[in-house]
Parts: structure tokens; C-alpha cells; sequence
């Protein structure tokens, strides 16, 4: 397994297959337009199966499909069933926000995913529209019932933002115990497209534990060997509940993954503003150990602490310009994938 000098393995990819969505949520799509990718320069299938392939000789064992959205990627169930049969892959799971799940989850429990993570925000229409710009809430909850009939559990994820949802989060719980759904609450993240990111929208971690302690009572901390970005936690009762507080406290020193976007650009870091061009390895008719050679030499390179680099700014962290993510996709959290 490849190592980068902070001794972090190679193990999560995150495969973008497309930077489409069908939402506009403001902690990631605030803007009115936006600069797709050129279609001619989104990987195939077969290109992705390749790459995916030189990651699991290097050490990944963990997938998970995102976007933008990733049920928008016609055929998405080829995908799939090409991408879950590879040996060596011991998760394969999808992100969503959930609006076309109900339609394709039987496709995709069939081709292999294992597990799915749904988005969502709020449980009021109202919020989902103002948050959203579609009124899609219905569909998603639909999406929901649905994975939990098809996989008995799932995740969901939150982002919580100040004055927005921050008086959700034990509606939220309530109504992930329907659904056997273990709900990540997520902090506001100054990521490039978050372009109406301010310090005073995050509500932290600490802050998300006195809420739901005034609601429970005394809260416990799961105790685990993990590298998933969620710190876990139970209620009284047992109920389970997840944070990632990446704007507040930081996990990079165990960040495992890594990002690779729809038309191949491989990014080492959420933060970072440079990837690695795998699609033009590929294009150009690279071998399986020059493709190979690249990806190590990447990661064996790698020391990003961007999440720790940004909470050292302080209230003085740095927000792209609207213009440079219009002239650099690559940029924006839904190019990336989250």
C-alpha cells in the first residue's frame, strides 16, 4: 500500500462521474451559472474502469460514486456492475441527493452498490426550496423509504448552517430512525464554490453536542480505529449519530482519500487548487505502470493539511472569486465531488 509522507495510505477514491446536478444548494452551488465541463473530456466508462483498476493495485479498497450528481451519468448501472465485480474492492458506495434514487435503486442494489448515503438538509419544504431552488423534497424522502427497502439501512447527510437548519438536528435524528439512517451532521465548509461561506454560518461540533445534549442528555463518544471523517456518537438509547467538523477540528492527520473527477483530474486534498491529469495519461495511450508510476509518485509526494491549513487562517480564509471559478471548474465542490 502506498504511503504519503505524512504516512497516510492510498485507500478512499472518490469517483465523480459527473458534474451535473439537478439542485443548486447554496453551500455548493450558490450561483446563478456555471462552467460545465466539455462534454468530450468526461471519462467513459471504460476509461474509469482502467484507472479504478491501477487504484486497487495501489492500495484503494474503498469507492464511492458521487458528483455533482451521480445518478444523472446515463447508464449509471453498467457502471456499476463493471466497477463492483473488480476483486480487491471491499466497499462500494454511492452518495446522492436522493431526488432520482426511488427509479434507479433496484439498478443499483443489482449492479453492486453496497451502500448509499442521501443528502438532506432539512425536513421543511419551504427550507428545502430556499436551500435547493427546486422543490424536490418529496422525491427525496421517496429516494429514502426506497434505499431502506432495498439495503435496511442508510446514511444521511447534513450540512448544517447557521439560522438556516441548526433547529433540525433532533428532527433530523427522529426521522433517520424511520429508516435504521445514521445521520452525519456535516459543518459548513469554506470549500471554492461555497461562495456565501462566512465563519459565523458554522455551527460547530461543540455546539451541535450542547443542542442535542439539552434534547437527549448525556451523550457518549463512539470509540473506534477509524479514518472516516465522521466522529461518532449515542444518545442515551443507543441511537448513533455522526460530525464531521472539518472546518473546526480537523482530521487530515488520517485522511486516506483522494478525489477523481469526471474528466480525470485526481485531487489529493478537498482544498487542494492543483490536481493531476489522469485522463491525458490515459488518452495519450499510457501503460497499466506508467499510469501506474504516476498515481504513486502523486500520493507518495502528498503532505496536504488543508482542512488544519484553513481554520489557521483564522476569520481570514480566502473564498474564490466567482470569476476564477467560472475560468477553472476544477474548483467548484461539485467538479470534485465532496
Amino acid at each position: 500500500m502506498v504511503r504519503d509522507l505524512l504516512d497516510r495510505p492510498l485507500r478512499n477514491l472518490r469517483l465523480s462521474v459527473t458534474d451535473r446536478c439537478n439542485l443548486r444548494c447554496e453551500y455548493c452551488m450558490p450561483e446563478d451559472d456555471y462552467a460545465w465541463l466539455p462534454r468530450k473530456d468526461v471519462l467513459t466508462f471504460e476509461e474509469i474502469g482502467r484507472l479504478v483498476d491501477v487504484f486497487l493495485t495501489l492500495g484503494v479498497d474503498r469507492l464511492r460514486l458521487t458528483g455533482g450528481e451521480p445518478l444523472l451519468r446515463r447508464d449509471l448501472s453498467s457502471l456499476v456492475s463493471m466497477l463492483s465485480a473488480k476483486p480487491g474492492l471491499n466497499d462500494f458506495a454511492l452518495t446522492t441527493n436522493g431526488v432520482l434514487l426511488a427509479d434507479q435503486i433496484g439498478d443499483l442494489e443489482s449492479a453492486g452498490v453496497r451502500r448509499i448515503t442521501v443528502s438532506l438538509d432539512t425536513l421543511h419544504a419551504d427550507r428545502f426550496v430556499a436551500l435547493t431552488r427546486f422543490d424536490e423534497l418529496a422525491r427525496v424522502k421517496e429516494g429514502i423509504r426506497a434505499a431502506h427497502a432495498a439495503f435496511g439501512a442508510l446514511k444521511i447527510d447534513t450540512v448544517v448552517i447557521r439560522g438556516v437548519n441548526d433547529d433540525e438536528l433532533g428532527e433530523l435524528i427522529e426521522y433517520g430512525r424511520l429508516f435504521d439512517a445514521e445521520v452525519r451532521f456535516i459543518e459548513y465548509m469554506d470549500v471554492a464554490g461555497a461562495t456565501r461561506w462566512s465563519p459565523d454560518r458554522t455551527v460547530s461540533r461543540a455546539e451541535m453536542i450542547d443542542a442535542l445534549t439539552a434534547r437527549y442528555g448525556s451523550i457518549e463518544p463512539i470509540v473506534e480505529t477509524s479514518s472516516a471523517p465522521a466522529d461518532r456518537f449515542a444518545l442515551p438509547d443507543g441511537t448513533t449519530f455522526g460530525i464531521i467538523s472539518s472546518t473546526t477540528a480537523p482530521f487530515c492527520d488520517r485522511c486516506d482519500r483522494s478525489r477523481l473527477t469526471a474528466d480525470g483530474m485526481w485531487y489529493l486534498c478537498l482544498y487542494a487548487t492543483h490536481g493531476l491529469d489522469l485522463r491525458a495519461a490515459v488518452r495519450a495511450g499510457a501503460g497499466v505502470e506508467q499510469i501506474r508510476a504516476l498515481i504513486a509518485r502523486g500520493w507518495q509526494a502528498r503532505d496536504d493539511r488543508g482542512a488544519e491549513a484553513r481554520l489557521a487562517l483564522g476569520d481570514h480564509r480566502a473564498i474564490v472569486p466567482v470569476n476564477t471559478l467560472r475560468q477553472n471548474p476544477h474548483l467548484e465542490m461539485h467538479t470534485r465531488g465532496g
